[in-house]
């Protein structure tokens, strides 16, 4: 990541900052700054305390004194004009926008206070008597500013693990050899020296043999504990390389790097907008036109039937109530916190929409390779049909191989200590393999599948101990001869069964999808415990199965190479194993940054806490009101004498917000709780 691409990430995160600082505020284009709202909150304060000392409240008056009517209308007018800026800018900008919602009811509920305020003051000079509201007037302004200080406090709280990503890649670089670059003069391949307790300047693989070499990558991958490398390991620029220094080849730079991926993920997860946050905005609507409505039919009403000051009153009340501010906050604060609490798990949410449906997913559909296993195949068997033939097996096939980045090509690739043969015209073969020229001859490396669909005769006592073993057996064949084939072991993932027996406890089905042959993946469906499995796969297939079982229910795919994107795509949730292919990370809804398949309990988890969160806040944010509106408007004053003046109704309003933002805050997970 040079320098011009952690400036930019800087500027990415300010620019994250800058909309969690006013989004809620920003109506129309109109924005307020939270420096500017302090000022003013801080000014409104200092003038409301001398008001209320001249003001009568409730009969009682502190001061009084010739001329304190002039004092109110010059300290409430203050307030008003400059306390209220931030509420007019905004309700121009709804205006302009053509949506009427949060900041047109705080303005209705000012403007109104303000002239009535006025009115009376001029109704004392001529000699009348009437009640004024400069006391409610203050203390409503100083409350909503209050009020919107502490939101926009909630969302930076919110986003606080992310906002410090660019500050973890160091400026500067060792090259081997003892030469010191600035990061935006490295490029790939460049051999680095990354020394005991610095952070990691890109990222690479380690290609120094070091015994027992650790690396904190918490604030990338979530894991707390140290991460142990060999060489060949891969490490992550931003990462801390705890306890001996090592040397490392970069792999990638700049967008390419995981950290600039993570923030890139992020802002985009934090950009998109819900069916949740669709509906609050639905609500926000109705409740604009419902407190409207309310608000002048109130009005009206007890101009007739009671008095001018109590009709203004109940009037005010209904517009303050009905903000919608909290409701505003119920969903984005729960987003914040959702993408926070997950990136510290290990789960980059790239499409946060797909995890509303979380809780209807019946079906668990997984590759095997990379996802259940972990993909670090062994060539355990060489074996040659024609002895007398002088063919290296191993070295053609690799030399097919090399450039794949499939767990299988890897391991033929490294199973050649010197690779001699070099191939030509390479084609990739969909869920089959590779074909190519080694040495002027048409070669293929394919799956036992594929030599079955095209009758190919194979021995299969010599295939069949290789199936009874678990392990996974490729071809070397040219014009339908088969010259012989490897069998390679590989490994489930330490929590592999722990993950299929924790989806069944959730009514949740495993699937096993793999293209590889039927007995070494009944093999492992038995050691998992998973009773239904497709194999023999390709890439078209996996999708169609995915789309079968959609028939049924909701479905989630979890894969990690280029063979799984379409299953990735096609399913209802998406989730691509972090160490797999770009095309599977990026097709995608959810990335498990650190491989590992159980952390789809947790994303399952979050996701339904979240969700639940969310109906929470749009109640506290909205449901209030189903009561709070009728009581403002005084219905139930004639029978009970009960009311709500606007001071109360900032109150009740504001709590509201309070509560909404408490509970987003309240969203919480520890891996620990599942395992």
């Amino acid at each position: 990541m040079d320098n011009r691409q952690v400036e930019h990430m800087q500027h990415d995160q300010a620019e994250m900052k800058h909309h969690d600082e006013h989004d809620m505020m920003n109506h129309g284009g109109h924005m307020m700054h939270m420096g500017n709202m302090s000022k003013k909150l801080k000014v409104s304060i200092a003038l409301m305390f001398p008001l209320l000392a001249i003001s009568s409240i409730a009969g009682f008056q502190l001061l009084h004194f010739p001329g304190d009517s002039l004092i109110r209308l010059i300290l409430g007018s203050i307030i008003f004009f400059y306390g209220g800026t931030p509420f007019f800018s905004g309700a121009r900008g709804e205006l302009q926008a053509k949506k009427p919602a949060m900041m047109m009811l705080i303005t209705m509920g000012i403007v109104v206070a303000y002239l009535y305020s006025v009115y009376a003051t001029g109704v004392v000079w001529a000699g009348g008597e009437a009640m004024d509201f400069w006391f409610e007037l203050s203390t409503l302004i100083v409350i909503m500013l209050a009020g919107h200080i502490i939101e926009m406090k909630a969302v930076h709280r919110a986003g606080d693990a992310l906002k410090d990503l660019a500050t973890l890649i160091p400026k500067k670089a060792h090259l081997k050899g003892g030469k010191d670059v600035a990061i935006s003069d490295l490029k790939v391949d460049d051999i680095l020296l990354v020394k005991e307790n610095e952070r990691i300047p890109a990222d690479g693989i380690v290609i120094s043999e070091t015994a027992h070499l650790s690396v904190d990558e918490s604030m990338i991958t979530g894991e707390s504990r140290p991460v142990p490398k060999e060489i060949g390991g891969t490490v992550y620029g931003g990462s801390l390389n705890q306890n001996l220094p090592f040397e490392m080849k970069v792999t990638s730079l700049g967008k390419d790097s995981l950290l600039s991926q993570i923030a890139q993920l992020v802002e985009r997860a934090q950009k998109q907008k819900s069916a949740s946050e669709n509906l609050a905005d639905k609500v926000a609507g109705w409740l604009f036109w419902t407190a409207l409505i309310v608000g002048i039919a109130s009005f009206i009403i007890w101009t007739i039937t009671s008095t001018l000051s109590f009709a203004l009153m109940t009037a005010v009340s209904v517009f303050v109530i009905a903000c919608p501010h909290a409701l505003g906050l119920a969903v984005p604060l729960v987003v914040a916190r959702l993408t926070n609490i997950s990136a510290k798990n290990g789960l980059l949410i790239q499409n946060r929409t797909a995890l509303e449906s979380v809780h209807k997913i019946k079906y668990a559909l997984m590759d095997k390779t990379g996802t259940l296993t972990d993909g670090k195949f062994t060539v355990r068997q060489v074996v040659k049909v024609d002895k007398e033939e002088d063919i290296d097996i191993l070295q053609v096939m690799a030399a097919l191989e090399k450039g794949s980045t499939h767990p299988i090509a890897l391991s033929i690739v490294n199973a050649v200590e010197d690779l001699q043969l070099e191939a030509r015209d390479v084609e990739n073969i969909p869920g089959v393999g590779v074909k190519g020229s080694v040495q002027g001859k048409n070669y293929s490396v394919v799956s036992y599948a594929y030599l079955r669909e095209n009758s190919i005769a194979v021995d299969q006592d010599e295939v069949q101990k290789a199936f009874a073993q678990g392990l996974t057996v490729s071809f070397l064949i040219s014009d339908r001869k088969i010259h012989g084939f490897v069998s390679l072991g590989d490994s489930l993932k330490e929590d592999a069964a722990f993950f299929i027996a924790e989806l069944k406890k959730r009514d949740i089905l495993p699937i096993m999808l793999t293209g590889d042959n039927k007995a070494t993946a009944a093999k492992i469906v038995k050691n998992l415990g998973i009773t239904e499995f497709y194999a023999e796969l390709k890439p078209e297939d996996k999708a169609r199965i995915v789309k079968t079982y959609q028939e049924k229910g909701s479905v989630l795919f979890i894969g990690d190479g280029v063979n799984d994107s379409p299953a990735l795509a096609t399913s209802n949730l998406g989730i691509a194993i972090g160490g797999g292919t770009s095309v599977a990370i990026n097709t995608a809804d959810v990335v498990l940054v650190n491989s590992n398949p159980s952390d789809v309990l947790a994303l399952i988890e979050i996701s339904k806490r979240s969700n639940r969160k969310m109906k929470q806040n749009l109640w506290f944010g909205a449901g209030y009101n189903i009561v709070a509106i009728p009581v403002a408007a005084g219905i139930f004053y004639p029978a009970f004498g009960i009311s709500i003046d606007p001071l109360a109704a900032a109150v009740l309003m504001s709590i509201s917000t309070v509560v909404v933002s408490i509970n987003a805050m309240g969203l919480k997970y520890e891996k620990a709780q599942e395992k």
